[in-house]
């Protein structure tokens, strides 16, 4: 099943120089996901009834062209496979004269919310998300490795708006944390972005941002302040 909905970029979503931003393309490719999951019963408001929730592992996205305060975009969403835990989705997302600016993957889990663990993907929801042969990237999702070294760091404080419905810090926050590290510029005019999510930010946490080059490629890692847990890496590319 493949569902499409269009997205107005308003100003909030740009930054000064007019680009779209990460965090925002994020948000519109989590909310034609979350219609994706109402239409098939496994949405927010389902909640209640199934105790089934999804949580996300993983971010890839490309940009071909980095769209623009006030254009309309139309994005694709499809559910491309399902494997025992794990289950991926992709999009394509589309300007107004129908040319491909953006695609992206991702891999979630299914959490039952009642014993708040990870549950296997049973036949039930198999069926509900009709799975479509069609995959935006030819490799799959890589597992993210931590930089060897770091030439840059900052603590941040979490703060109350941050924190969602599952009583931690929401994914698209993460993104908030690495600007603190990494330049606007690479920010601005990166390509590629990659996020592995690992542990759960809570409330009242102080988070340690950390910031690499390696191989090309820049990262911000997110750690608790002491270091001893790791909560995130996200990969940007030029």
């Amino acid at each position: 099943m493949f569902v499409e909905h269009e997205f107005f970029i308003g100003l909030r979503d740009i930054d000064f120089q007019n680009n779209l931003k990460i965090k925002s393309m994020f948000s519109f490719l989590e909310d034609i996901g979350g219609i994706h999951s109402n239409i098939a019963g496994y949405g927010l408001l389902d909640i209640p009834e199934k105790h089934k929730s999804w949580v996300l592992l993983n971010w890839k996205l490309k940009f071909i062209r980095r769209p623009h305060y006030a254009e309309t975009l139309k994005i694709k969403t499809w559910s491309k496979n399902i494997e025992k835990i794990y289950a991926f989705r992709d999009f394509e997302v589309y300007d107004e004269k129908g040319e491909k600016v953006a695609i992206a993957t991702s891999k979630w889990a299914l959490v039952d919310t009642q014993k708040l663990a990870i549950c296997r993907i049973d036949e039930e929801v198999q069926k509900a998300y009709t799975v479509e042969e069609k995959s935006v990237f030819e490799e799959k999702i890589e597992k993210l490795t931590e930089p060897e070294k770091y030439i840059e760091s900052c603590e941040t404080q979490v703060t109350r708006d941050m924190i969602d419905i599952n009583g931690h810090v929401h994914n698209l926050n993460y993104i908030d944390f690495a600007i603190q590290v990494i330049p606007f510029e690479i920010m601005r005019n990166a390509k590629e972005v990659e996020v592995m999510y690992k542990k759960e930010i809570k409330d009242n946490s102080r988070i340690k941002c950390l910031y690499s080059i390696e191989n090309g490629c820049h990262y911000a890692v997110l750690k608790s302040e002491d270091e001893s847990i790791l909560h995130a890496i996200i990969k940007l590319k030029i």
